[in-house]
């Protein structure tokens, strides 16, 4: 028998690409970090460290998620951490890759 996989409406995490906070999801503050809400999936994520809410906070004003990184987190070896964040936040639909424009 065979099975068919469905596909999830979920991005591959690239860092070299462009990526945002998908515009349903809340972020608040809270001591430890932040709480990520997403109204469409009814997910919620705890952000334990404040670097990823900086990062997640401003991937929408960078050319691509390792440039968010860059910016906040200055020695290349400590990145790591936070790629794996950011995928794992992909996954779950927390952030979502900026579309390409027609003219790019």
């Amino acid at each position: 028998m065979r099975r068919l996989l469905t596909v999830v409406d979920v991005d591959v995490f690239d860092p070299a690409a462009a990526w945002e906070l998908d515009p349903r999801v809340a972020v608040r503050p809270e001591p430890f970090g932040a709480l990520l809400y997403h109204f469409g999936t009814r997910k919620l994520s705890f952000l334990k460290n404040t670097t990823v809410v900086e990062i997640v906070r401003t991937l929408g004003d960078h050319h691509s998620a390792g440039d968010a990184i860059a910016a906040s987190v200055a020695e290349p070896d400590a990145r790591a951490p936070y790629v794996h964040a950011l995928s794992t936040l992909a996954g779950s639909a927390m952030i979502r890759r900026v579309a390409s424009s027609p003219e790019s």
